[in-house]
C-alpha cells in the first residue's frame, strides 16, 4: 500500500457527538427515507455494488436490499470489524482498508456509492483519488451514485475536531466530467449535494 495512503492503519477524526449521531437510529433513517430513496429512484444498481466508508453502515442495510453483492470498504478497523461481525452470512463483504487504494479488480461493479463521508477525506488530491478508485472499479455503463453535506457555520462547528473538508458543487461536477462521466447530474438542496453519473458503455459514447 502506498505511503500516502488515507485511512487504512489509523482512526477517522471525528468527535463524540459526531460518532453518536452516525451510528444513532434517526441518522439511518434519515438518510435512508430522505436521501436514499430519492436519489436512487429509477437507478438500476445492477448486481454487484460498492459502497466506500459506510462508517457504522447507516446506508449499508438499505443498500444491500437492493443488489445481490455488495462490497463494504471501511477504513477505521474497530468499525470495519464491527460491520463484519454485523453482516456474516450475508451478500455483504466487509473490507478495512482505503478507499484511494481500493484493493479490488477494475470494472468489477455495476455501481458504486459514497454517502456523507467525502467531507471526512482530508485533501482535495485525496478526493479526487478516491473518486477515480471509484471509477476504475466500475464496468462500463456502471452508475456512481453518492451524498454528501455542504459547508455551514453550524456544520463547521458541529465538526470541531474532526477532519471537515466539504466539497463544492460545481468542483464535484468537473471532477466527474474529468473522470470521463456521462449523464452527470449533481442536485443541491438546501446543505447537502447528491450526485449520479454513468461511465459510458464504451470509449468515446456520449
Amino acid at each position: 500500500m502506498r505511503a500516502d495512503s488515507l485511512w487504512a492503519d489509523s482512526v477517522w477524526d471525528v468527535n463524540e457527538n459526531h460518532q453518536t449521531l452516525c451510528a444513532s437510529p434517526e441518522w439511518a433513517e434519515h438518510l435512508q427515507v430522505d436521501v436514499l430513496a430519492p436519489l436512487l429512484a429509477g437507478v438500476d444498481l445492477g448486481g454487484r455494488m460498492v459502497e466506500v466508508g459506510p462508517g457504522p453502515g447507516a446506508a449499508t442495510q438499505w443498500l444491500r436490499s437492493r443488489v445481490e453483492h455488495l462490497v463494504a470498504v471501511e477504513a477505521e478497523q474497530r468499525a470495519a470489524e464491527t460491520l463484519a461481525e454485523r453482516y456474516a452470512a450475508t451478500n455483504v463483504e466487509v473490507l478495512h482498508g482505503d478507499a484511494t487504494a481500493l484493493r479490488l479488480e477494475d470494472g468489477a461493479f455495476d455501481s458504486a456509492g459514497s454517502f456523507t463521508m467525502l467531507h471526512h477525506v482530508p485533501t482535495v488530491e485525496q478526493q479526487r483519488r478516491l473518486l477515480a478508485e471509484m471509477t476504475r472499479v466500475l464496468r462500463p455503463g456502471g452508475v456512481l451514485v453518492g451524498s454528501d453535506s455542504l459547508a455551514t457555520d453550524d456544520r463547521r462547528a458541529f465538526h470541531e475536531g474532526d477532519t471537515y473538508n466539504p466539497v463544492e458543487p460545481a468542483v464535484l461536477l468537473t471532477w466527474l466530467q474529468d473522470l470521463g462521466y456521462r449523464r452527470i447530474t449533481v442536485d443541491v438542496e438546501e446543505d447537502a449535494l447528491s450526485f449520479v453519473a454513468y461511465r459510458p458503455e464504451a470509449e468515446g459514447d456520449h
